[in-house]
């Protein structure tokens, strides 16, 4: 799986109006889900798809022990220096495709976390039903495996062409966030444009990145996380659990 998003690290927090505010408000919901399901005390997480450190950040924060990994080494080295920024002693950071995690990571972990669609980057019912399995692997007996992505029931039925455009100003001047979407045929895939037009000074320029993504329906994966072995899977949607996807939690049995 190649690192599709290259060159976006250092960007990234471009995507969000606030990213430390973002950092803060999906760690906190996050918090709240895990604390509900395993007791309200600090645990360990493994996040095998954590980019720049967005969810990993924000729960090291809350006093979680979190290990981030990810493909793209651009974006793991970032969330090393953000996490050194703040200060933050319990959060650490290796490459790992998401795939290979039970191989690239050792132990065993009370959560493991997979958010901000990165499912959607495996394109093969194999290679979901792989990394579903590896991240059971990587459970303690109990945990829990969390997974957010985009609502593609939704989406596929409706397959919008474009976001809603994003304009936002800040310290660093104007910019317009705009989420370009091309469909396949059939539904079950979408090209994702990422498009950041920012004004400095008097000059606008764009950057751009494109990937594939799989729309993996809930069915897709729920069906993954049965033949996998997990159990009591429940969907939390956005406006009950604060956090801006649907996520789906399921726990390993014995």
């Amino acid at each position: 799986m190649p690192d599709e998003y290259a060159g976006l690290a250092d960007h990234y927090h471009l995507i969000y109006q606030d990213w430390p505010a973002s950092v803060r408000r999906q760690g906190a919901a996050l918090d709240r889900l895990i604390r509900a399901e395993l007791g309200d005390r600090p645990h360990t997480v493994l996040d095998v798809s954590c980019g720049i450190g967005t969810q990993a950040l924000g729960l090291a924060l809350l006093g979680h022990r979190v290990h981030g990994t990810d493909l793209s080494a651009p974006a793991v080295e970032r969330a090393r220096r953000e996490a050194a920024d703040l200060g933050l002693r319990n959060a650490t950071f290796d490459v790992a495709d998401m795939r290979e995690v039970d191989r690239a990571v050792d132990g065993a972990f009370d959560v493991v976390l997979s958010a901000d669609n990165s499912v959607a980057h495996l394109h093969a019912e194999a290679d979901l039903a792989q990394a579903v399995r590896v991240m059971r692997a990587r459970l303690v007996p109990g945990g829990l495996l969390i997974v957010t992505l985009r609502d593609y029931d939704a989406l596929a039925a409706g397959r919008p062409r474009a976001s809603e455009p994003r304009i936002v100003d800040g310290p660093e001047g104007r910019r317009v966030v705009l989420y370009l979407h091309d469909w396949s045929p059939d539904g079950l895939a979408c090209d994702t444009t990422i498009l950041i037009t920012r004004q400095v000074g008097g000059t606008w320029t764009t950057l751009a990145w494109s990937t594939r993504q799989r729309a993996w329906r809930r069915a897709d994966v729920e069906a993954a996380l049965r033949a996998a072995g997990l159990a009591s899977h429940r969907w939390h949607e956005p406006e009950a659990s604060g956090f801006f996807q649907p996520l789906v939690a399921a726990r390993r049995r014995g």
